[in-house]
């Protein structure tokens, strides 16, 4: 049996507390809104801090179905080799080659975030703004997480290479000491995607090339850190935390060369044209005029059982 060390223990305790989505997922969302046109910001801009709020329901949703996570990434190095063109792209042609149990036991982000396109695109026409904003919030976290190279490799968390921890490194660590001191997310505006299906699996391909470099450069940085300096302990949350330091993190990302930054700026960009292309597709419908304003007891109810399973629940299905 593989040893844990402590160090390792603290940083997915910490992970499991504070990961990325509660703050990079909520950035994406709430930046994205600035890129829509006139028309679809009479709605969004409203609505921004729920749209940014609940970008992060997707990961509560982990504590409460099994189903949930194979939602949130795509192993595809289990399929070959760059540019993995032994797994057909569409749905159907995929199931017959390797059987739907196999799609979900390694992941099927691409496709995920095609239903939930098409689920939003309904939305739109059915003029159904309780909907619309969930949809949007959800898709959202979806596209955002195709973006991240670990959300493409089996070795998503370094657990194959003596690195654990290396995933909340990249996604939390990275974007929360820099992003609000150094990065710019004004980046103009969204653009209609032809394709959707060809641009998500671009954008999946990108980041399983950058996977490896993401854990080779940690791995290298590493070498050159004696554990004094590579971990730090801060308080956070009124807690005293092991986490790693400032300096190794800046570190970290300067030799990557600001892959986070570039990453979250086309995720960006990318959730705007999904909900642009979702508009344009239902017909561009008159957004200031909806039906469902109000969220039912239902679905608000829905929203604290999702918190109350995140605060209560063990995840289920695979750390990330």
């Amino acid at each position: 049996m593989k040893k844990i060390t402590l160090s390792a223990i603290l940083l997915l305790l910490f992970q499991k507390v504070f990961c990325w989505g509660f703050f990079a997922h909520k950035q994406i969302n709430y930046y994205a809104v600035f890129l829509l046109p006139p028309e679809m910001m009479a709605l969004y801009k409203p609505n921004i801090d729920f749209i940014a709020e609940h970008a992060v329901d997707p990961d509560k949703r982990r504590y409460a179905s099994n189903a949930e996570g194979a939602r949130h990434y795509i192993d595809i190095d289990h399929y070959g080799k760059y540019p993995f063109a032994e797994l057909p792209r569409k749905w159907e042609d995929a199931i017959k080659k390797f059987s739907e149990d196999t799609l979900r036991a390694y992941g099927i982000a691409p496709w995920w975030i095609s239903t939930m396109l098409s689920r939003l695109t309904n939305a739109f026409k059915e003029k159904n703004q309780t909907k619309i904003l969930k949809l949007s919030a959800d898709i959202g976290h979806y596209i955002a997480d195709a973006h991240v190279p670990l959300h493409s490799s089996s070795n998503h968390n370094g657990q194959l290479t003596g690195q654990e921890g290396i995933h909340g490194f990249w996604e939390s660590r990275i974007p929360e000491l820099l992003a609000d001191k150094e990065w710019d997310f004004f980046i103009g505006k969204a653009g209609y995607i032809e394709s959707p299906q060809t641009f998500i699996w671009k954008r999946v391909l990108e980041s399983a090339a950058e996977a490896d470099t993401v854990l080779k450069f940690e791995k290298e940085l590493s070498e050159k850190y004696p554990s004094d300096k590579k971990f730090s302990f801060e308080e956070r949350n009124g807690k005293i935390t092991r986490q790693y330091s400032s300096a190794y993190a800046i570190a970290y990302n300067n030799k990557m060369e600001n892959m986070v930054e570039r990453r979250m700026r086309q995720s960006i960009y990318a959730v705007a044209s999904f909900w642009y292309t979702a508009w344009v597709n239902a017909g561009q419908p008159d957004l200031k005029n909806l039906g469902h304003k109000n969220f039912s007891l239902e679905e608000l109810m829905e929203f604290e059982q999702l918190d109350s399973n995140w605060k209560n629940s063990p995840i289920k299905g695979r750390e990330e």
